[in-house]
């Protein structure tokens, strides 16, 4: 892992793999980006990608500066890292703080099809997720959760759906929010579209309507989606979960103690570098490649990659961690060390 330290801006970018095709990974802007947490994300893509059987490698920056300084941080951050895009060195992804438009002069030297990078990928993550835990636990008749509803939310939710699911339960860092006969996931995309973060407060007539973001735990449903920050699921949560499989919304979203848990209880803990391959997918598909092609081949290959992980007789998140390491061994002369999981 190295790191990369800007010098006309507060900024970093992790880089996991040396001899990597490019490097690729999210973009955070806060008052202090954490260097481990942004070494934790290169991690898990570089692992997404090794699934994908792609020689690439995971990076992640950070941009760390005060609320009213954000926009000159950011913009000095994109100037100096469009030395790093031509050749692949750094491609960004627009994460925390950090929007799309921000990077938007970067995006002509990107090799990336950069037209599936924003809301598209986002979709795609979600439709990714659904395949996995269709995969692990089957969803046609099942309850589901998604703790941490977000970007991905609307096209998690109604692939859920489709797949024969009931949502009964979403929550965001603003509350929760449950329903016994279930969500529609046409309104949670009218709600997400006109109100974003705020749309479960709109969805219960205001925030106050909301129950605490934790009162989500207990609802008991058969399938837990949860990727609001990393760890969110540490040990203690995964001991009150009752659910047949725990699957990632968002990067790292259990620890290892978790994952302990979990095979403990005969939890299915799905691997975040394969629910949230979707857009890694869809970013290095060919642009001429219809929407409805992509979408197939995302279920398609999340769904054997997913079978292939279930098959280990020490889980499906160690099953898709000794597939990647196995390609990883063809082109890197050692591991690199430490798995994507949360600290």
């Amino acid at each position: 892992m190295r790191l990369h330290k800007f010098q006309s801006v507060d900024a970093f970018v992790a880089l996991d793999l040396a001899g990597a095709e490019a490097a690729s990974g999210p973009v955070r802007w806060a008052r202090k980006i954490l260097q481990g947490g942004a070494k934790d994300l290169a991690r898990s893509q570089t692992y997404t990608y090794a699934a994908l059987q792609m020689r690439r490698s995971g990076a992640s920056a950070g941009i760390n500066a005060e609320a009213p300084g954000r926009s000159e941080a950011i913009a000095a951050f994109v100037a100096e890292a469009a030395a790093l895009v031509p050749d692949g060195t750094y491609l960004p992804d627009a994460a925390k703080g950090v929007a799309d438009a921000d990077l938007a002069p970067l995006r002509d030297a990107d090799p990336r099809t950069v037209a599936r990078l924003d809301a598209f990928a986002a979709a795609c993550d979600g439709l990714s997720a659904a395949a996995a835990a269709d995969a692990a636990a089957g969803l046609d008749g099942r309850t589901v959760v998604i703790e941490g509803f977000s970007a991905t939310g609307p096209a998690l939710a109604s692939s859920v759906v489709e797949r024969g699911g009931r949502v009964v339960g979403l929550a965001t860092a603003e509350g929760s929010l449950a329903s016994t006969d279930g969500f529609d996931p046409a309104a949670l995309a009218d709600a997400w579209a006109e109100h974003g973060d705020k749309a479960l407060g709109a969805l219960a007539g205001s925030d106050d309507g909301l129950g605490k973001p934790g009162a989500l735990w207990g609802i008991g449903a058969d399938i837990v989606f949860a990727g609001s920050r990393m760890g969110i699921v540490n040990h203690g949560v995964a001991e009150g979960l009752g659910c047949r499989a725990l699957v990632p919304s968002g990067r790292l979203a259990f620890t290892s103690k978790a994952l302990a848990v979990s095979r403990r209880r005969g939890v299915a803990a799905v691997p975040d570098f394969v629910a949230l391959a979707g857009s890694s997918i869809a970013a290095w598909s060919n642009p001429d490649t219809a929407d409805d092609e992509i979408r197939a081949k995302i279920t398609g290959t999340v769904a054997a990659l997913m079978a292939d992980a279930l098959t280990s007789d020490d889980g499906p998140f160690l099953g898709a961690c000794y597939t990647a390491e196995a390609f990883l061994s063809t082109w890197q002369e050692e591991l690199p060390f430490g798995r994507p999981l949360a600290s």
